[in-house]
């Protein structure tokens, strides 16, 4: 199995068109163990993965030192890896649970997007993944989606201040190739384009089959400035894997009724054209024009081979034309 690769932004890296994100590697939600999630790192391997997503945040550093632990034995040369910056790990007490994440590594965290900030974190991750260069560097949850109306105004002026300048010094000493945001919201991505041009962003589940929010704005100013997605959330929390079940996660939190029927809808035309709904989200992102790369987050190699047998279906006109629109 493999995939295509696509070009980042402007630059001359390129992504698997289908890459895999490391928050599962973090114990989100449940514990794996570790020979669990090498197992489905090495599966995305042998399947023509490429490109492999972490950060700080995942199990307050567990997703990144596993991560390196299996890089250890594998080409570097031939890997993409993306982490991320805005939270700083320090030593810490040892927790059961952190953020959603379950026996995470013993650290605290603090947020800070300072340049100062940001090169002490990319050090962090450098240490735990075990390199020098990180390809992909994301500014982690800026906006107001994390951190509220007041305090995201004093890190945005932190970000804009000084942090930029350390990511753009990053990437021109060669240790970072591309530089972008790794967000949850439009609009913070479309207050820093008003002065910056970033590489990519990734975006989470704000272009899915179900949530268009990137459509309004966000997508034409990623077409004017050269600015590629990495496409991640896309079952926006669960709905779209599962469909419309008792209980059901939407956007990280439980499905309201308007949702659940929206989903319905959805399941019900997937199914016309031959297709689960979980097949046409998937789909759907693989196939957007701005997207170079969609992220698969998983810790079983089962759900994530039936995720790549979806990436490689064969589509009727009907079903494209549904999963294009």
């Amino acid at each position: 199995m493999t995939f295509a690769t696509n070009q980042v932004g402007q630059t001359n890296l390129r992504v698997s068109s289908v890459s895999l994100g490391g928050s599962s590697f973090g114990n989100i939600g449940y514990e794996i163990s570790d020979a669990e999630a090498i197992s489905v790192m090495e599966h995305a391997w042998s399947r023509g993965i490429r490109y492999f997503d972490t950060a700080p945040h995942y199990g307050r550093g567990r997703s990144e030192a596993r991560l390196g632990a299996w890089l250890a034995g594998k080409p570097r040369e031939q890997i993409v890896l993306s982490s991320k910056v805005g939270r700083v790990l320090s030593p810490g007490p040892q927790l059961g649970e952190a953020d959603g994440f379950i026996n995470p590594l013993p650290n605290a965290v603090r947020y800070d997007y300072t340049a100062d900030g940001i090169l002490e974190s990319f050090d962090g991750s450098c240490e735990r993944l075990g390199t020098t260069e990180i390809e992909i560097l994301f500014v982690h949850d800026i906006g107001v989606f994390t951190h509220g109306v007041e305090a995201n105004a004093k890190h945005f002026d932190d970000l804009m201040g000084s942090g930029m300048r350390a990511l753009h010094n990053l990437k021109q000493s060669g240790r970072v190739k591309a530089i972008g945001l790794g967000v949850n919201e439009t609009q913070v991505c479309l207050d820093l384009m008003a002065t910056e041009a970033p590489d990519v962003i990734l975006l989470a589940g704000r272009l899915t089959l179900m949530d268009r929010e990137a459509e309004d704005g966000l997508l034409q100013a990623c077409a004017d400035q050269g600015t590629s997605l990495v496409l991640g959330g896309i079952f926006n929390s669960g709905i779209l894997a599962t469909g419309p079940k008792p209980g059901v996660w939407f956007n990280y939190g439980p499905a309201s009724d308007v949702i659940l029927e929206k989903a319905s809808r959805l399941q019900a035309h997937a199914a016309d054209v031959g297709l689960t709904l979980a097949q046409a989200a998937l789909q759907f992102a693989m196939r957007h024009p701005s997207a170079c790369s969609v992220l698969i987050g998983t810790g079983k190699v089962s759900s994530l081979q039936r995720n790549l047998d979806a990436a490689n279906l064969n589509l009727s006109d009907n079903a494209l034309a549904f999963v294009s629109t």
